[in-house]
């Protein structure tokens, strides 16, 4: 694993919000585009949302665009442009085959400043979803991963996981203590309205963190509409940036020295007695 040499007490990152498309090579337009105007405001980090490759017309488009780890345009273009910007790049979703032709795994992968991958995470939890009118169900097309994923960074311990993953907070628990959750994520409407800026705040505020959550944000060819609202969280839960709805990037600074004082003033981590060796029990205080 990739071991930083020392640690940047502030850092600019961004979140890419896009609305993407059945076609492959006009999303990985429009991701590069982003990732450059991103750059030339100064990230150092870039993530992009989940499925930013494909938002397709039906459950089976992703196998076309499939590829096998360490190969295919998707993976190259997120390390070239790791390396041409020397930033890194969390690259939102891309399905990875798996021995099942008809499933895939929904993976977000962590570039280097040097275009080097040096982290994978197949995303745990599978969406599912129905509403009397529609059925969404990622477990007919995806298998779910099995390890909980964090990167170490010269801004901090970075936890990885997607969209649907925010609902479980025992996933970011086993993370220990981490810097940065990044959330890339593709929300329905629905969902995203009632829950999705709780959600990430809670994340926040309990692991006293900052969070950053790419998201798509539109209506696409499907029909299909997603929330929007990527943000950047700081470890208190206040928004530092949002985009409602549409292509465009949100940038924030990742400021450590904000991280150090919400954990000194109040020490909520150092505070938990559960999740540390202590059992359950059937019997009652008496």
């Amino acid at each position: 694993m990739f071991r930083p040499p020392q640690t940047k007490a502030h850092m600019k990152i961004a979140a890419l919000q896009m609305v993407s498309k059945p076609d492959l090579a006009t999303n990985l337009a429009t991701a590069e585009r982003l990732m450059d105007q991103a750059a030339a405001e100064g990230a150092q980090l870039v993530s992009l949302p989940e499925y930013f490759v494909q938002m397709g017309l039906s459950e089976t488009d992703k196998f076309q665009i499939a590829e096998a780890l360490g190969q295919g345009p998707v993976q190259a273009m997120l390390s070239a442009k790791a390396r041409q910007h020397a930033m890194w790049v969390a690259g939102g979703s891309v399905p990875i085959q798996t021995p099942d032709p008809a499933k895939v795994t929904n993976t977000a992968l962590l570039f280097n400043p040097q275009g080097e991958r040096v982290a994978r995470y197949d995303k745990l939890h599978l969406f599912s979803y129905q509403d009397g009118t529609r059925h969404l169900d990622e477990g007919r097309t995806m298998v779910a991963g099995t390890s909980v994923v964090v990167a170490d960074t010269p801004f901090g311990r970075v936890g990885l996981s997607i969209c649907y993953d925010l609902r479980f907070p025992e996933l970011y628990r086993a993370m220990g203590e981490v810097d940065l959750i990044l959330v890339p994520s593709a929300f329905t409407v629905p969902t995203g309205t009632a829950h999705w800026h709780v959600l990430l705040r809670a994340r926040a505020i309990e692991n006293q963190c900052y969070v950053l959550a790419a998201a798509q944000g539109g209506t696409h060819a499907s029909g299909r509409q997603t929330y929007g609202h990527s943000l950047l969280i700081d470890p208190w839960g206040e928004v530092v940036a949002e985009l409602p709805l549409g292509e465009g990037v949100v940038m924030g600074q990742m400021d450590l020295e904000r991280l150090k004082s919400v954990r000194h003033h109040l020490q909520a981590l150092q505070h938990r007695r559960l999740g540390s060796g202590m059992t359950g029990s059937s019997g009652k205080n008496l």
